[in-house]
């Protein structure tokens, strides 16, 4: 499928080819949805905790009589049962991380990609650099683009874009290497650079999907 290259001035500066295995799929929600919980899960610090019985401080004394007492015959005053005492089956410092098959993982992406064309939520530019590196001045571009909310994928991160893009309010820059399905599908725009969209080309094809597995992990 053709699709239109624009300038930051919303100008026009050419068509692009886009792959049908990576931009002309029928999302599937459920593959999306095993990334983001896959993704997510992977971010949770899992560093909550509850003392238990074993932690608290306690007479594991008879503290009450045999008989009379009304009550039953407790001999620990640490029973989750007591003001103070432990928690019962409490939540303990865990990772949340599981695994995903790469197959499944590059699979998604596809599907985030296929999901924003198919949206009309994707813009391609020629590239991504400002002269004037001033937030206000990159503001205006993206106005004239119609972007508020938006994820900007390049190859390789101009440092003058990422610092005028820093300060703006639902705009996130991310390089190939680093984009994943969940910052995809949260922005209401994607915008790809002509060299964002060959690396990813390059980052789904199988041979170098495998060896920039480390750093995708890592990114994500």
């Amino acid at each position: 499928m053709q699709i239109d290259v624009l300038t930051l001035d919303a100008s026009k500066a050419g068509d692009l080819d886009l792959r049908d295995d990576i931009f002309g799929l029928e999302p599937r929600a459920d593959i999306l949805h095993r990334y983001v919980v896959w993704q997510q899960a992977k971010r949770q610090q899992g560093t909550h905790k509850a003392k238990e019985r074993g932690e608290v401080t306690g007479t594991t004394k008879k503290f009450v009589r045999q008989k009379g007492s009304g009550g039953a015959r407790h001999g620990n005053r640490k029973a989750p049962q007591f003001v103070g005492g432990g928690k019962a089956h409490g939540p303990r410092v865990r990772s949340h991380a599981h695994d995903l098959p790469k197959k499944v993982r590059r699979l998604a992406l596809r599907h985030a990609l296929s999901a924003k064309q198919g949206a009309a939520e994707l813009i391609i530019i020629d590239e991504a650099t400002v002269a004037d590196v001033k937030t206000k001045v990159l503001a205006e571009k993206l106005q004239k683009l119609g972007v508020r909310n938006s994820l900007v994928i390049d190859q390789s991160v101009d440092e003058g874009f990422a610092r005028a893009a820093r300060n703006l309010d639902g705009v996130d820059v991310l390089p190939v290497i680093g984009a994943n399905v969940y910052d995809i599908l949260r922005h209401d725009k994607l915008i790809l650079t002509r060299a964002a969209v060959e690396g990813l080309y390059a980052r789904l094809d199988g041979s170098a999907a495998v060896q920039s597995a480390a750093q995708e992990e890592a990114a994500e």
